[in-house]
């Protein structure tokens, strides 16, 4: 039900860099794939320095239900905290680096398009993991990966 595309439309992190770029980012499209054993592919495109940046992340499940963990190198948790499957998905991912950990929320929606009442609805998560809204970055559209959602 989780699998598809979906479009990140805004998000907040205590990461230095996203904080510093997070005035110009755009929208990245998402792709999730759903594995035989379970296991989540989370396949992004997101346009960063004027080309597409792809990214692919590997998850497996924890045994809990809408928890799952990175299957790299770097410690990343990923928790869906809420998601109606066919609109909308709260995600929060933690991730253990060499800096400490980093947190992140992210608003994921099936269209570009987000409702001022989800952009609300996700605003009041963002205390709750401890994050402040001046770091929320409201992602503006854009149209330059969009030709490449059906890479594999």
């Amino acid at each position: 039900q989780f699998a598809g595309p979906w479009h990140l439309v805004a998000a907040v992190s205590v990461c230095s860099l996203f904080l510093k770029m997070k005035d110009e980012m755009k929208s990245a499209t998402i792709t999730i794939s759903v594995l035989p054993e379970g296991h989540l592919a989370v396949r992004l495109l997101w346009p960063l320095m004027d080309k597409c940046q792809k990214f692919e992340l590997l998850f497996q499940q924890s045994g809990q239900g809408g928890h799952y963990l990175g299957m790299s190198e770097e410690k990343r948790e990923l928790h869906v905290l809420e998601t109606d499957y066919s609109s909308y998905a709260i995600l929060h991912e933690a991730q253990q680096s060499g800096q400490g950990p980093r947190t992140t929320l992210q608003l994921l929606t099936r269209a570009q398009d987000v409702s001022p009442q989800l952009l609300q609805k996700f605003r009041e998560l963002i205390p709750t993991v401890g994050l402040t809204q001046d770091m929320l970055a409201v992602l503006s559209k854009s149209g330059e990966c969009q030709e490449a959602m059906g890479w594999h």
